[in-house]
């Protein structure tokens, strides 16, 4: 397990693509902070960037990296190995360089830039880990499309399609119930809408750190009330959690049945 976990990562390391991905985070983060100087507006910068990238990136690679080692990963099933060995190393190498990209890119110029001296830390360190939980996330939910469609097209298609409903027209679809339905009590189905997407739970709970969910309107009143409270916050980390064990899930039991 070891080996496949160490060769997956090796593989990944030798890719540019990787490179390339690391780099615009550290031209990103380091262009930002020389425009303002201000470490609180770089991460406000940076968490609208991240979010909406790194779930894009995770669907990518995780697909692409799949089809790719479709061949490798059928030689290794006429070996004496577990199935639930294989994935999960052929994917853990995947997961470790998407989240060492966001961390070097994003985390060496912060704290190059004193972030550890500032009194936005805490928004550092979770923007941090946001990033590499949606990575994990969307890498995940990746792997599970490709295994179950062979089309290569099609795989990417579903992922792309899969990244534009979670960052965009999910967003969308909630507004405008809200708008449609104003006139009713709408606190339960806004709570509920967010839970139902990683993306907006992770920047939900950057935001109600940055103290600036005023200007949200009715929607940070709402979560500001919700949030303010222990089990509120407790309750989104739950279900960031149940993101992450779900798609695991599946990846073990669509692996047991794979045919390949």
């Amino acid at each position: 397990m070891k080996d496949i976990l160490r060769y997956s990562f090796y593989e990944m390391v030798r890719s540019r693509w990787v490179y390339i991905y690391t780099a615009f985070y550290l031209i990103t983060t380091i262009s930002l902070w020389l425009l303002s100087n201000d470490n609180s507006k770089v991460l406000i910068s940076m968490t609208n960037i991240t979010l909406g990238l790194t779930p894009l990136i995770g669907l990518l690679f995780g697909t692409t990296y799949y089809y790719n080692s479709r061949e490798f990963i059928q030689m290794l099933m006429s070996q004496p190995l577990s199935r639930w060995n294989i994935f999960i190393s052929v994917y853990g190498g995947l997961a470790i360089t998407l989240c060492a990209s966001v961390l070097v890119g994003v985390g060496l110029p912060m704290l190059f830039f004193g972030v550890l001296q500032t009194e936005t830390l805490s928004i550092f360190l979770i923007l941090l880990t946001m990033a590499c939980t949606l990575s994990i996330i969307f890498s995940l939910i990746a792997f599970l499309v490709a295994m179950r469609y062979d089309d290569k097209v099609r795989g990417l298609s579903i992922s792309i399609l899969i990244w534009l409903t979670f960052a965009i027209l999910y967003d969308g679809v909630v507004l405008l119930l809200l708008l449609v339905f104003k006139d009713y009590p709408l606190d339960q189905l806004t709570i509920g809408a967010i839970v139902l997407n990683p993306i907006d739970m992770a920047r939900i709970l950057i935001i109600m750190k940055l103290d600036i969910s005023a200007m949200m309107g009715y929607t940070g009143a709402v979560l500001s009330t919700f949030l303010g409270k222990t089990w509120g916050t407790g309750l989104i980390i739950l279900s960031i959690l149940t993101w992450m064990l779900l798609p695991l899930l599946s990846l073990r039991r669509l692996g047991n049945h794979k045919d390949f």
